[in-house]
């Protein structure tokens, strides 16, 4: 490749990325001051100062933006939570710490319902959905990781995995409740940690492990 190749290539990557961090920074905006619903592609386009056309070469739908957006802080929440997580010598407390900095973030969103279907619910070949999933695979990993900690030698690394799949989906349950109302007056960080101690009481009880301190 010759020298001027490589700087057309150069230029031709900067201004992708330059585009990319113009649409996430307008999708951004948007989003905050407005709402999921309440914002359009053509809104975010024109904030960008790119076409429509040029938008949807880097994301395919809204949704896909709205993932693009807040994949980035659901994972900085995972991060966090994995940081506090390695102070706790107790593991149900630790599993409590290392999933409430997600709760605290998705709730302070205002639009978690919508992330969720987004990431849950949306098209399956969609690039950021598949990011935002490997974030939760990523979660789910580390809680089975701290859990097979505290399993006696010979357990099986599945039971682990189930119960990180239990404390996610009480996660996603409790981002939800504000919207159902079955339970108006339910604390969700208290009940959070609450039902994260009985997951692992019920695994350790399960693999035969002796339950530390914080989890009798």
């Amino acid at each position: 490749m010759d020298a001027a190749t490589s700087q057309t290539e150069g230029r031709r990557e900067r201004n992708k990325r330059e585009k990319r961090d113009r649409i996430f920074a307008a999708a951004a905006e948007l989003f905050a001051e407005r709402g999921f619903e309440d914002v359009t592609t053509q809104q975010i386009a024109e904030r960008a100062d790119v076409g429509a056309g040029t938008l949807f070469r880097y994301a395919a739908t809204k949704g896909e933006l709205f993932l693009m957006v807040y994949n980035v802080r659901l994972a900085a929440a995972v991060h966090e939570g994995a940081a506090a997580a390695a102070d706790e010598t107790d593991v149900a407390a630790a599993i409590c710490a290392m999933v409430r900095p997600s709760l605290e973030w998705a709730l302070d969103l205002g639009d978690s319902a919508d992330y969720q279907r987004e990431l849950l619910f949306g098209p399956p070949d969609e690039e950021y959905r598949a990011e935002g999933l490997a974030t939760v695979a990523d979660l789910e990993a580390r809680i089975a990781a701290r859990l097979e900690e505290a399993a006696p030698p010979g357990a099986n690394p599945a039971d682990a995995r189930r119960a990180a799949r239990s404390v996610f989906a009480v996660l996603n349950l409790l981002l939800v409740q504000p919207l159902n109302q079955l339970h108006p007056d339910l604390d969700a960080p208290h009940e959070l940690c609450a039902q994260v101690t009985q997951i692992v009481r019920g695994y350790l009880a399960a693999v035969g492990a002796t339950a530390g301190p914080g989890d009798a």
